[in-house]
């Protein structure tokens, strides 16, 4: 079994508390809105770390960042991307990204309100937001277990 790490929307701060949480992991996978380069660099030190650019990233190292990628776990196609609505009303090119890339699992960021729920086959997880910034009463991030089945834990990190 493969154990990812999900997060987004960290907006340039991380939680110590992460590292705790993600020490175990197999990889990270931010879901977009890093913030800032160091905020990155501190993730790739717990694990290996696959990120997406969200609309806040910006400079040099940012657009080193796609904005849209598939990671393969086995026989899982996990894609990420920022910005894609929620399952009940996704955008236009989250459902053009998921009919080009069949990803199995969906995860995205942007609304800062965690999310795991099933449309149309594929599984679409916002892991909420793990940063200060934003509306959200909650910080949260998760664990997705990748198997035979998949599995997920939502993990409090105490209020914004």
């Amino acid at each position: 079994m493969i154990t990812l790490g999900l997060i987004s929307d960290t907006h340039g701060w991380l939680d110590p508390a992460i590292a705790d949480w993600f020490g175990t992991v197999d990889t990270i996978l931010h879901a977009g809105d890093v913030g800032n380069e160091a905020t990155l660099l501190a993730l790739q030190a717990v694990a290996p770390t696959v990120a997406v650019r969200g609309n806040v990233d910006g400079g040099p190292w940012a657009q080193a960042l796609p904005t849209e990628v598939v990671h393969t776990v086995g026989e899982r196609r996990i894609g990420l991307r920022h910005i894609a609505g929620s399952p009940r009303r996704p955008t236009r090119d989250a459902l053009t990204f998921i009919a080009r890339a069949r990803p199995d699992v969906l995860l995205v960021g942007h609304s800062h309100i965690a999310v795991v729920q099933w449309r149309d086959g594929v599984l679409w997880i916002n892991p909420g937001a793990a940063g200060r910034q934003g509306f959200q009463k909650e910080r949260t991030i998760m664990k997705l277990y990748v198997g035979e089945k998949l599995d997920i834990d939502v993990i409090s990190l105490g209020k914004r």
